[in-house]
């Protein structure tokens, strides 16, 4: 139980951690100081709602048609090393500083609206959250739940330390060359978690 509770963590912090819409949009918040319990609390729910419907939905399905969690395996891996890849290339392009806005603040209303759809409207967190970290939970029966608890624990944590954290963050993050070695760490997080998908299972 414990493996599979600190695997669900680690996977799930990887997926969040690629640079993307979302993140930009919390980071910037926190960089602005500006409703940002609200925006990190969005993001972490939506996150385990969406979780809980994929491991939940993986276990139904592979008791039904018990070939579907190693078909998932091996899409589970061949989409992480496609994914790293993908992380590795945008370090080799390098990065662009994320600075604070300037302009006056913005309603609570429009924050929480624009990080909705940044969140719901996105196709890729439901790749992530409900298809990757739903196949890869099968992979830890019976403890899926462990998994999946764990894999929302570490999206309620990095949103959490992202948001609030972002004022500490804001001199580091000015700099390209950050968010260069930020994509490189991502990169190499999941290839070694495809690794041990393909070589553990």
């Amino acid at each position: 139980m414990l493996e599979a509770a600190i695997h669900g963590y680690l996977v799930a912090i990887s997926l969040i951690l690629a640079i993307g819409a979302q993140n930009a949009f919390v980071l910037r918040q926190g960089l602005r100081r500006e409703h940002v319990a609200a925006v990190v609390a969005i993001c972490a729910l939506s996150d385990a709602v969406l979780i809980g419907a994929g491991v939940t939905g993986f276990g139904a399905l592979s008791q039904m048609a018990p070939w579907i969690g190693e078909t998932m395996r091996v899409l589970g891996v061949a989409f992480l090393l496609v994914y790293g890849a993908l992380r590795f290339r945008a370090a080799l392009q390098g990065g662009e500083a994320l600075l604070p806005s300037e302009a006056k603040v913005v309603p609570l209303g429009r924050v929480v609206a624009t990080c909705l759809v940044l969140t719901w409207a996105n196709p890729h967190v439901y790749l992530d959250t409900v298809l990757l970290i739903g196949s890869i939970s099968a992979q830890y029966a019976p403890w899926q739940l462990a998994f999946g608890t764990a894999a929302a624990l570490g999206s309620l944590s990095f949103f959490t330390a992202l948001g609030f954290g972002a004022r500490l963050l804001a001199p580091v993050f000015a700099r390209p060359a950050a968010w260069v070695w930020l994509e490189v760490a991502v990169g190499v997080t999941m290839w070694a978690i495809a690794a041990g998908l393909a070589f553990g299972g």
